[in-house]
């Protein structure tokens, strides 16, 4: 592990106890965290997108703050759901964003995750044919439509009258250092191959729609290192990134222990069924700094992985979050091998 960053869901609600009850409050606070995080060099800022639901949405307007209003901090997604998206018009706004952050972008991207909205993707005005339950097949291809707009390939047929004739047109603007900066959302060994033999950045969850058997750590070890694999195979040369997510909770103060200590008890994977597959998930990890140290070294994936995401609680405020964050680097992180972003955006590992 070299770098840390924060993932929000981004959730809001008028419930008790929470300070995001609007979703004015929710993104005007996220900002204030991604400023909070940077201060104390934190390395990433990333958001979930969540359609038909109280979190966030659409992320492109609050990352573009997000960077606006920050210096080093990486900001980026986990994940943009494809389903939903007009390949053309995030290739638009992804362009923008890069130059906007001065490449310090991580863009999640994936079928995305189940819902409460039935098919969605359909209220939006796409339509899986091949997949109609699921949207898989139409969001890999929308996907990979994306890949070629953002490598500058001539789609629209120009007006002859205005362009000449027999031209084709990309979308502007490029960014030519985008693809570098663009993440797909592996949940399953699978995925992960096929994300490395395109040349991605691999983004893995705190769940796998797999269940072996095996621990969740060495299960996503394996995907990592089926990934790595996978890009060195298909004759990639660069330091491909990799980022894991856990939910980790220093326990330093009382408040900390009464919000997570009972978490501390809850020490294993759990096995469940998401979108049909039978599925692992990670769990929760909430101790004192030492204990919270000798655990993550011993999570195979988290130190494969250069990148680690801790999912923080944004209900309970910006104080508490970067607090949580503070500890983090202050107690664990560098006996990880954390690097802050003062030093420098993060790299991938060499294969």
């Amino acid at each position: 592990m070299k770098a840390f960053g924060f993932l929000s869901f981004g959730h809001y609600g008028d419930v008790p106890g929470s300070t995001t009850r609007t979703a004015g409050d929710m993104l005007r606070q996220t900002i204030e965290l991604a400023e909070g995080a940077d201060e104390i060099g934190v390395n990433g800022a990333y958001v979930r997108v969540h359609h038909w639901a109280r979190q966030a949405a659409s992320p492109m307007p609050l990352l573009s703050a997000m960077a606006a209003r920050t210096e080093r901090i990486e900001v980026g997604t986990g994940v943009i759901d494809m389903r939903y998206e007009n390949p053309f018009q995030f290739a638009e706004e992804a362009a923008a964003l890069d130059w906007i952050a001065d490449g310090r972008i991580a863009l999640g991207v994936s079928r995305g995750s189940p819902e409460t909205a039935l098919r969605g993707y359909e209220t939006f005005g796409f339509h899986d044919e091949e997949d109609p339950e699921r949207g898989g097949v139409m969001a890999r291809e929308k996907f990979d439509l994306f890949l070629q707009v953002i490598d500058g390939a001539g789609v629209a047929p120009g007006d002859p009258r205005m362009v000449g004739a027999g031209r084709y047109l990309a979308i502007e603007p490029q960014s030519p250092a985008l693809r570098d900066h663009i993440w797909w959302g592996a949940g399953s060994r699978a995925t992960a191959e096929e994300t490395g033999r395109k040349g991605l950045n691999l983004m893995s969850s705190t769940l796998l729609t797999e269940a072996t058997g095996q621990p969740f750590h060495e299960l996503q070890r394996e995907q990592i290192d089926l990934f790595r694999a996978a890009y060195k195979e298909a004759g990639h040369t660069g330091a491909p990134r990799v980022s894991v997510s856990r939910s980790v909770f220093p326990l330093i103060t009382d408040q900390d222990r009464a919000y997570f200590g009972l978490r501390s008890e809850e020490n294993g994977d759990q096995i469940g069924v998401i979108d049909g597959f039978r599925s692992t998930f990670g769990k929760t990890y909430a101790a004192e700094p030492d204990v919270l140290i000798s655990q993550l070294k011993q999570d195979e994936a988290v130190m494969a992985a250069d990148t680690l995401m801790l999912t923080i609680p944004n209900q309970l405020g910006v104080d508490y979050c970067v607090h949580v964050l503070d500890s983090f680097a202050t107690h664990v992180a560098p006996a990880l091998g954390w690097k802050p972003n003062s030093e420098g955006p993060v790299e991938g590992y060499a294969i």
